[in-house]
C-alpha cells in the first residue's frame, strides 16, 4: 500500500529546508504527498510565499491562513492546530514531517500524536535560543521520529530520553542546496530581483521574542550602523515574530537610500546565489550560523539570538546590538579572508530520508512513545 506524507511548512526557510526532501517524495512512485502551507506563506506583506511552492512544481498544496497577530504566537498556534486538525482528518497521511522551531512545526506535532499518526522531525536536537528553543524540544518531544543534521544532534536527542532507533541521521538539507549544480547563476538573480550593486552584503535580522521589548532600540542602533557604512546591502524582512514590526518600521529609514534594496522575501535557491557572493552576512538569522560558514561567508552575528548555536568558526564575528559594536564588527568582516566550511557529498539529505522512508523497519517504530533512559 502506498503511503502518505504531509508536509507542514510556515516560512520561507523552512520551505528551503524540506523543498530537496519533498521533491524527492515527488519524484518517487512510492509515496503520495500533500503540502500544507500557512503562516508566512499566506502573509502578502512578506511575499505571499505559498506563490514560490507552486512555481516548484509541487502538488497538493493546501493553504491555510493562521496569523492572527506578532503579538499572539499562542492564538497562532490554537489557529494552526485548528486547520491542520481538519486537514489530516481529509487527508489521512501515515506520516506528517514538520521541521525546525516554529509555533507551526509544533501544532504538527501536537496534531500527529494526538491523533495517533507517526511525526517526523527535521533537525531536532540543535539548539535555537530564545523560545525558539523551547518549541524545538518540545516538537522532539512530540515526534516519533528525527531526522538530523548531525551526530551531535543525535546525542542531545539520547540525552532527550529519545530512542536511538527513532534518529536517522541524514545530514542537513541545507547542503543539498548549498552545493547544487542547478543553483541560478548571480546575474540571473540580480537581472530577477533588479539589484544593480556589484558589491554588496546580506541583512537578514529578527526579533528576539524573549527580550522584544527591546527590539525597537536594538533595531534603531543596527539601521544606524548600516546607514554609517558604505557597503551595498540587500535587506531582507524579518520573520513576523513578536516586535518585527518594530524592525520593518525602522528599515523605512532605508527606503531613499541607493545602497540598499529591501525585499520581503527571497526565492531559498536565489538567497543562496546572492550569499555566496556576498561580502558578508550580517543580523542573527541562523543562516549565519548554518549556511554563510560553508560557503566561505563572513557573518556579523549581532546580539544574542543565535547563542549557543553548534557552529561556531573563525568567519563568525560576535557583535553586541549596540551601533558602535556593530560598526566595527562590519570592519572586521571587510578584513577577513574565510575558507569554506563544506564540500558537496557524495550523499544528500534528499536520498537519506528517501533510503530510511523504504524500509520496512521504519514504519514499524511504534506510535507510542518511550523514554530511554541513560
Amino acid at each position: 500500500m502506498i503511503k502518505k506524507i504531509a508536509f507542514l511548512t510556515g516560512t520561507r526557510a523552512d520551505f528551503g529546508k524540506l523543498k530537496s526532501l519533498i521533491q524527492a517524495i515527488h519524484d518517487s512512485t512510492d509515496f503520495e504527498y500533500g503540502i500544507f502551507a500557512t503562516g508566512m506563506h499566506l502573509l502578502e506583506q512578506y511575499g505571499l510565499t505559498v506563490i514560490e511552492i507552486e512555481k516548484a512544481g509541487f502538488q497538493n498544496i493546501e493553504r491555510y491562513s493562521n496569523y492572527t497577530s506578532e503579538a499572539t504566537m499562542d492564538l497562532t498556534l490554537a489557529r494552526t492546530i485548528e486547520g491542520f486538525s481538519a486537514y489530516v482528518k481529509a487527508f489521512q497521511p501515515d506520516l506528517i514531517i514538520v521541521h525546525g522551531d516554529r509555533v507551526e512545526a509544533l501544532a504538527g506535532a501536537i496534531v500527529g500524536s494526538l491523533n495517533n499518526i507517526l511525526v517526523g522531525h527535521i533537525e531536532g536536537g540543535e539548539l535555537s535560543g530564545t523560545v525558539d528553543e523551547l518549541i524545538r524540544h518540545s516538537v522532539s518531544k512530540l515526534s516519533h521520529i528525527h531526522f538530523v543534521s548531525h551526530g551531535t544532534a543525535a546525542k542531545r536527542l539520547v540525552q532527550m530520553g529519545e530512542l536511538e532507533s527513532s534518529i536517522f541521521n541524514i545530514g542537513s538539507a541545507d547542503l543539498d542546496v548549498l552545493f547544487s549544480e542547478t543553483l541560478p547563476n548571480l546575474k540571473t538573480v540580480k537581472t530577477y530581483y533588479n539589484i544593480p550593486f556589484e558589491s554588496y552584503a546580506v541583512v537578514l535580522f529578527h526579533s528576539v521574542t524573549t527580550a522584544h521589548q527591546e527590539t525597537a532600540k536594538h533595531a534603531d542602533d543596527f539601521v544606524q550602523a548600516l546607514l554609517e557604512d558604505n557597503q551595498n546591502y540587500v535587506v531582507i524582512y524579518p520573520n513576523s515574530d513578536l516586535g518585527s514590526s518594530a524592525i520593518l518600521e525602522a528599515y523605512r529609514k532605508f527606503e531613499k537610500h541607493q545602497r540598499f534594496r529591501l525585499f520581503p522575501s527571497l526565492r531559498f535557491e536565489y538567497f543562496i546565489t546572492l550569499l555566496k557572493n556576498a561580502a558578508f552576512l550580517i543580523g542573527n538569522s541562523s543562516a549565519g550560523i548554518h549556511e554563510a560558514p560553508y560557503l566561505g561567508i563572513p557573518t556579523v552575528n549581532v546580539g544574542r539570538r543565535q547563542e549557543n548555536r553548534d557552529l561556531q568558526t573563525d568567519s563568525i564575528i560576535h557583535v553586541d546590538n549596540a551601533k558602535a559594536a556593530i560598526l566595527k564588527g562590519i570592519a572586521s568582516a571587510k578584513a577577513l579572508k574565510v575558507n569554506p566550511k563544506g564540500t558537496k557529498s557524495t550523499k544528500t539529505a534528499a536520498s537519506g530520508f528517501l533510503e530510511a522512508l523504504r524500509t520496512e523497519a521504519f514504519w514499524k517504530i511504534d506510535h507510542q512513545k518511550q523514554f530511554r533512559d541513560l
